[in-house]
């Protein structure tokens, strides 16, 4: 499965009520270091998908929930489990440290 992509709107269902783990991808299309790890992203949606989620959310065109989350910077990765936030990472990372915080998360 790649990337979903999610908005206010969808939010609680494809997050909240979801039934696995998600990631939450806070970015902006004019964000470098959002697009840095876009394709990083991609691929683990990919390798890790019997096991996560990865969802992207457009925080310009849907902003009234990263406000709810506290999102201060982009890109900003939260890791969602039953509903509450589990983790965050803020900053771009290389993949290797994206998916080594995201099994150390969902194992």
């Amino acid at each position: 499965m790649a990337v979903t992509h999610i908005s206010d709107d969808s939010f609680e269902q494809d997050v909240v009520n979801a039934s696995r783990p998600v990631i939450v991808d806070y970015w902006a299309e004019w964000c470098g270091p959002c697009r840095q790890i876009a394709p990083a992203l991609e691929e683990l949606a990919l390798e890790l998908k019997d096991r996560v989620t990865i969802a992207k959310m457009n925080v310009d065109e849907n902003p009234r929930t990263p406000i709810k989350f506290g999102v201060r910077g982009i890109p900003t990765l939260m890791l969602f489990k039953n509903g509450e936030v589990a983790s965050t990472k803020i900053g771009a990372m290389p993949k290797s440290k994206i998916k080594e915080w995201i099994e150390s998360q969902i194992a």
